[in-house]
């Protein structure tokens, strides 16, 4: 019986430290140090939070940049991958079916990145490569009246390097991005 009574108190010594001090000290300490990304890195708009800069949204406008393809539609609640294999006839369908629709979308495309058309693992990729962005630039250019080269311009600024020089790919987050569009266009 006594060693029932000690694991008891060990079990609820556990809980109290691993279940509630930590947990509360982690996240007063991430508050203290990195209080944006402790609290969702939102995106704020005229004092309105419209999304975080860790999740995609999806844009249809043809004034705006497109972010990459969502298998959950772009509902956070529904985070998941396509599951598809690329050697199978259905995967290959559905990115031919992706390529001519962003031809006719992109009529002066030709080189068509592979960010564009091919689905994100989670479905909430918020970064596109800079040719992906960049790629989208005429169909923007010609909706908006805005030149080409402003509007590469704009990519530029917004392309955020790989992490510490060498993790990752340059990326562009494309809700920043549009925000940034937004003050040069009204839709």
């Amino acid at each position: 019986m006594k060693s029932v009574f000690i694991a008891i108190r060990a079990s609820v010594l556990f809980m109290i430290v691993c279940g509630l001090i930590y947990p509360l000290a982690t996240t007063g300490v991430a508050q203290v140090l990195f209080p944006k990304q402790a609290n969702g890195s939102l995106i704020e708009s005229n004092g309105v939070v419209i999304g975080s800069e860790l999740l995609a949204q999806g844009f249809e406008s043809p004034k705006l940049f497109h972010p990459r393809a969502s298998a959950a539609g772009y509902d956070p609640t529904a985070s998941s991958g396509s599951n598809t294999a690329v050697a199978s006839s259905d995967y290959a369908a559905a990115m031919q079916e992706k390529v001519d629709a962003l031809k006719k979308e992109n009529a002066a495309l030709s080189d068509i990145p592979a960010d564009l058309v091919t689905v994100s693992g989670s479905g909430f990729d918020p970064d596109l490569s800079p040719e992906g962005a960049k790629a989208q630039v005429p169909r923007i250019s010609k909706e908006t009246g805005i030149a080409e080269r402003q509007l590469n311009d704009l990519v530029d600024r917004q392309t955020k390097a790989r992490q510490l020089g060498v993790f990752g790919e340059p990326r562009v987050n494309v809700t920043e991005l549009n925000m940034e569009l937004l003050k040069q266009v009204k839709l």
